[in-house]
């Protein structure tokens, strides 16, 4: 799958995991249609955030799907991602969808693919989209070697991902999910 167009980013640092997306939408190769587009946002009662790349049209039907898979599991994040990928990977149309997911709670980050894929990253950090890579890798080297914070890390690492990748820009949607908030 050539998904273009997007940097999604989720990274856990100490007790606060962000979620961070770009908001470009560009056509093709070579048009942008959109600079403030909003491909991340929070679900179940603020507790789950989700953000994707892909076609805008499939990833809103991953979003419903998901969802309401969340709703049914109680919120459990992982026992929805696996039912929503066992789903997606069975159903003939479902399967057609060009989109992938990124997931995050308090505790768990996971991608999803349209393969039956759920990926839970050894580090507590992982990315998606065309720029995927140069904000993982920006992500992975700031938590290595400073003391930023989880925000900090992400805004740091989608603006660098946005100077290298052409399908990114610096218009970021940032989610937040800490103890703190959900109390």
């Amino acid at each position: 799958m050539d998904i273009r167009g997007t940097t999604i980013l989720a990274l856990r640092r100490g007790d606060t995991t962000a979620v961070i997306g770009d908001g470009q939408v560009t056509l093709g190769q070579s048009l942008v249609m959109k600079h403030t587009a909003t491909k991340v946002r929070r679900m179940h009662r603020g507790s789950v955030v989700a953000g994707f790349a892909g076609a805008t049209a499939d990833a809103f039907t991953l979003f419903e799907m998901f969802e309401a898979q969340l709703e049914e599991k109680g919120g459990n994040l992982l026992r929805a991602a696996v039912d929503l990928a066992k789903e997606w990977r069975k159903d003939k149309y479902l399967r057609r969808l060009e989109a992938m997911l990124l997931l995050a709670d308090q505790h768990h980050i996971l991608i999803l693919s349209g393969n039956g894929d759920v990926i839970e990253p050894d580090d507590g950090v992982a990315s998606i989209g065309s720029g995927g890579p140069y904000a993982l890798s920006a992500a992975r080297a700031l938590l290595r070697h400073s003391n930023l914070n989880a925000e900090e890390i992400a805004r740091h690492s989608m603006e660098i991902a946005s100077e290298l990748c052409v399908f990114t820009n610096n218009h970021f949607t940032l989610e937040l999910i800490s103890e703190e908030k959900r109390s």
